[in-house]
């Protein structure tokens, strides 16, 4: 009944049997011969069919999350019960602040602990990776918190929360976070990304109409922009310009204070050592090190 079930659950992913057959090496009727042994072992149908698509009725959508538990109880079977004894691959994504803030300072101490582990880091944004956690392509995502609930077969864990800041060139005059806003040029931190959502929210909250220059979702081509004089931003106080010297002006927000919330996500049914320990690590990290700060700050009450 195992690779009945693991052909379910790539029928469920991909939507149609001759899809799901590419997956696991078998024609469109080996598929469908799977599933009616084992809609008939369960006494029940688990698909609508509607021509070549396959799609999950509430029997369905009930026996997915299980046939994961299953499979996941069986696999760990065979695995070590420590990371250290712990040998295969892990593909984590990773939004660019965490490639470079705190995946470098965690995996070191990952690297001690799960000497046998070898790590495949994707890149990306939250809203792809969490695509991709979700289709199994990865087996965690390191993103920010999206501004909707999961789905129940995903896991999210807390790492650290990051608060934003408003920095300018230091031609700007000024102490006064909001009429800075209202005046000068905006480098807009990307309306579509999670965090630029959170921008967004602010600047309608505070009623402020920003002339906006330019608009992108990497954190250092922004700091970038403002140091070169295109423009100032609403940004989180993460990444790289952290660490070193910076031509900017770096106000604090004092009690209009928003933050993004970074997280990892995993599929509940594939919690094992390794991953474990890999979020261990990095909620050590993540608790250790507040942001270093770049420049003289001010702040906004």
């Amino acid at each position: 009944m195992l690779r009945e079930l693991r052909t379910f659950l790539m029928v469920a992913r991909h939507g149609t049997f001759a899809a799901a057959g590419q997956q696991v090496g078998l024609t469109q009727s080996a598929v469908s011969a799977q599933m009616r042994v084992l809609e008939n072992g369960l006494g029940v149908r688990l698909f609508d069919r509607s021509g070549r698509a396959a799609v999950l009725n509430a029997a369905g959508r009930h026996a997915l999350p299980l046939a994961e538990q299953m499979l996941a109880l069986y696999a760990q079977m065979a695995q070590p019960t420590t990371a250290a004894e712990w040998r295969g691959e892990l593909k984590v994504g990773a939004i660019a602040s965490v490639q470079t803030g705190l995946l470098p300072d965690a995996l070191p101490r990952f690297r001690v602990l799960a000497p046998r582990v070898e790590l495949k880091l994707v890149p990306g944004v939250s809203l792809n990776l969490l695509s991709q956690v979700d289709a199994g392509e990865l087996d965690l995502a390191l993103l920010i918190k999206p501004p909707f609930e999961l789905p129940k077969e995903l896991l999210q864990i807390s790492l650290a929360r990051e608060p934003f800041v408003l920095i300018t060139p230091l031609s700007v005059a000024g102490d006064e976070p909001l009429q800075i806003l209202a005046e000068q040029p905006f480098v807009r931190y990307d309306r579509r990304s999670f965090g630029g959502r959170l921008v967004s929210q602010f600047l309608r909250e505070q009623h402020l109409s920003v002339h906006e220059a330019l608009e992108l979702d990497e954190l250092e081509a922004i700091v970038r922009m403002v140091e070169c004089g295109l423009g100032v931003s609403l940004i989180p106080r993460a990444g790289l310009w952290l660490q070193r010297p910076t031509q900017l002006r770096v106000f604090e927000l004092g009690e209009l204070t928003f933050h993004r919330e970074l997280i990892a996500v995993l599929r509940r049914a594939q919690r094992q050592p390794a991953l474990d320990c890999l979020l261990e690590c990095l909620r050590g990290e993540a608790g250790a090190h507040g942001a270093p700060n770049p420049a003289p700050q001010r702040t906004f009450r």
